[in-house]
């Protein structure tokens, strides 16, 4: 069950040549793979691209009439394998996951894909997840497409732009033998627009062609001596063919070439943000019409040696707009310019950051900085700022007032009780080492939880504990991985090598049904029916298929008592081998997302529906807070303590509560006061219901009547 259904926007992928076509930049790709007659399409979701992984789910039957096969790969690595396809047959096949830790995970395939060379179009579209709106490490895709040489493009972020790249990255592809990949931002991703439609194309030779006329050229194999004869041909025949291509066919743009006597050149990606920069400074209109030359590299990798110095010539000086480090654009922009005697001086990474996202008021301020030093005269006074000093002021002041929160766990979660049972474990037996893993459960090593030493990537929580094996110590380290993490890569390269080396230490598989972390995407251990693909093989089986002895399944993580109990044993327990803990609850968003419908229609066929919430007796609350250290929920808060005498805020319950229960097991298992209570919200009730509860009301309005009559009587 993804985050969101796109069942009513695919049905815009069936417009014809002509027809316009209106949504965003994802719907886009998915109607460019459409008229570029793609053959198959396969990736793993990760944002910024999983709503593609969504739409091409939701679009399968579109799929199906054109003849596409599409699937949900088991990792990055395998996505970019499904490009074999396209090695020996003229078949057109597009992939996408999320970069750079996709791309990591499928350099292998992707360097070998390179290597050989390919006869269909091959298309690897990446969400490059870089700025502050990301959840990995800051990288970048330019050094994995100056590794093996996979042509780079970075469209402007439009629809008609990124439509066109991905129509011409398959021609590109196929013009130069390479695979090429095509970068999309967040704000790529999601942006809003308009383009002219064409028709969707099924291919002239299908997979059923391919599988019954099958061929095979032992020269696009990765193996000597293919391979230095591979190396050869990138740079005598591959990289030239790229490089016309892309000059014949105008990839990359220029605005306003000679305009100026100096200029910018900027990735295609942050075009919008150039532009509207140069408005702020009164240079360029809110249509792009701008006053300063612009030289757009939709294509980044390679660069046109050719075109850069056509820009340059008779310019003292260019701007160059490069986001993230190194700066591999900036120096070969250098290398062009002084091989070939020109002398126009490049600034870039001197008035621009060398790291970090280029946001629109970083991009503002280094125009500013660049124009500052090759035409002040153009920059308006300071006085003529548009920026309003008051809002500014405004601005700080709000920023000075507001708390940083750090991210946590959702509003009733299932793996908040996981964490919560390890904290009072630990009261027990002392801290131990945590290896974590890639997925929501990172966010026990923020408060309130601060549970995890290290994450070395998706799968591997297991294996970055593998050096703590040691016999010298009976303290056991702790491993937690998620079900997503656990089928990407954990069974092979953690459960199977932590029972080849015979480890002794602890896995945790938090099972919560979904691939949650990247939009809630079924998985081979979801437990619900899935009508295309298989699910329902427990991961407790899977674990016992390679080995494992000792596994203990808690099938509900709420009970803090079990949770405890397994951990307890796990790190205790005598027994030699490798152990593993499956903690399962369903993800309570997705939960959420299936219940609160049903839900809804039942209430309005008039049946009885309950709901449970829980609360906080002020009167009983101490004010200790123990509640909110030990399961950190959302929905937990503080209020003024109603009682004169104390000075303690109370705890509180917000309406956010999904009812789980958790803040009541946590008092109880933590042996804290007894303030918790649970309420039942019925909707449509039975007669009696409705009549025990004016009797009830009546009763405890009469006693609470009677107590703010005595204590009137007191104060008199």
């Amino acid at each position: 069950m993804a985050e969101r259904s796109f069942a009513q926007e695919v049905e815009k992928l069936r417009l014809g040549a002509g027809e316009e076509f209106r949504g965003e930049g994802i719907l886009a790709v998915t109607k460019a793979l459409l008229q570029s007659g793609v053959s198959y399409v396969a990736g793993y979701q990760g944002a910024p691209i999983s709503h593609l992984m969504d739409v091409l789910t939701d679009a399968r039957g579109i799929l199906g009439e054109l003849g596409i096969r599409f699937e949900h790969s088991a990792s990055e690595a395998a996505a970019a394998a499904t490009l074999a396809a396209s090695v020996n047959y003229p078949l057109r096949g597009a992939v996408t996951f999320k970069s750079t830790v996709g791309t990591n995970v499928a350099s292998d395939a992707l360097a070998n894909l390179a290597s050989g060379g390919v006869t269909g179009g091959a298309l690897i579209i990446v969400g490059e997840d870089y700025g502050e709106g990301s959840s990995i490490m800051q990288e970048r895709s330019h050094a994995f497409a100056m590794k093996s040489q996979l042509w780079l493009l970075d469209p402007r972020p439009n629809l008609p732009a990124i439509v066109r790249a991905v129509e011409q990255g398959f021609a590109l592809s196929e013009a130069s033998r390479t695979p090429v990949m095509l970068q999309l931002r967040i704000r790529a991703c999601h942006v809003h627009g308009s383009f002219t439609a064409r028709d969707n194309v099924r291919p002239d030779f299908t997979l059923k062609d391919a599988l019954e006329q099958p061929r095979r050229d032992t020269g696009r194999i990765a193996l000597p001596p293919a391979t230095y004869a591979h190396e050869q041909e990138k740079i005598r025949e591959r990289w030239p063919a790229a490089v016309r291509f892309i000059r014949q066919h105008g990839l990359n743009e220029f605005f306003a070439e000679d305009a100026r006597d100096f200029g910018i050149v900027l990735q295609g990606g942050l075009y919008n943000a150039v532009v509207r920069a140069l408005e702020l400074l009164g240079l360029c209109d809110a249509f792009g019409h701008t006053q300063v030359p612009l030289y757009v590299l939709n294509v980044t990798y390679p660069l046109v040696e050719e075109e850069l110095l056509r820009f340059c010539a008779g310019k003292r000086a260019i701007l160059l707009v490069e986001e993230g480090q190194p700066d591999f654009i900036e120096q070969a922009v250098n290398a062009m310019l002084r091989k070939a005697g020109v002398a126009t001086r490049v600034h870039g990474k001197d008035v621009l950051p060398m790291a970090g996202e280029y946001t629109g008021g970083v991009v503002l301020q280094g125009v500013r900085g660049f124009l500052a030093q090759v035409a002040p005269g153009l920059l308006p006074a300071r006085g003529e700022t548009p920026v309003d000093p008051a809002a500014a002021a405004a601005i700080q002041q709000a920023i000075a007032q507001v708390h940083g929160r750090p991210p946590s766990f959702c509003t009733g979660c299932p793996e908040r009780p996981i964490f919560t049972a390890l904290k009072l474990v630990e009261r027990e037996l002392g801290p131990h080492h945590v290896s974590c893993d890639i997925g929501c459960h990172l966010f026990s090593i923020l408060p309130p939880f601060e549970i995890g030493a290290t994450t070395m990537g998706y799968g591997l929580g297991w294996s970055a504990a593998s050096a703590f094996n040691t016999p010298e110590t009976e303290k056991r380290a702790l491993a937690v991985m998620g079900d997503g993490g656990f089928w990407h890569n954990g069974l092979t390269s953690g459960v199977g090598n932590a029972v080849f080396n015979q480890t002794d230490n602890v896995l945790l598989v938090v099972d919560n049904g979904y691939s949650a972390a990247t939009g809630g995407q079924d998985l081979l251990s979801s437990r619900a029916g899935n009508p295309i693909r298989s699910t329902q093989h427990p991961i407790e089986r899977a674990v016992r298929g390679v080995g494992v002895d000792w596994v203990r399944t808690v099938d509900h993580t709420y009970s803090l008592e079990k949770m405890r109990g397994a951990l307890r044993e796990a790190l205790t327990t005598r027994e030699r081998g490798p152990k593993v803990i499956v903690a399962s609850s369903e993800c309570m968003l997705n939960r959420q997302r299936r219940v609160r419908p049903l839900a809804k229609q039942a209430i309005a066929r008039g049946e009885r529906v309950v709901r449970e919430r829980f609360g906080v007796d002020p009167d009983t609350c101490t004010g200790d807070h123990s509640c909110i250290r030990l399961s950190g929920c959302p929905s937990l808060t503080i209020r003024p303590n109603p009682d004169p005498l104390r000075t303690d805020p109370v705890t509180a319950v917000v309406d956010s509560c999904a009812g789980c229960g958790l803040c009541g097991e946590t008092a109880h298992a933590a042996v804290l006061c007894p303030s918790f209570y649970r309420a039942s919200i019925v909707n449509n009730p039975t007669r009696w219901e409705r009549w025990r509860q004016r009797v009830r009301g009546a009763v405890i309005g009469w006693l609470q009547r009677r107590i703010e009559r005595r204590l009137e009587g007191l104060t008199a």
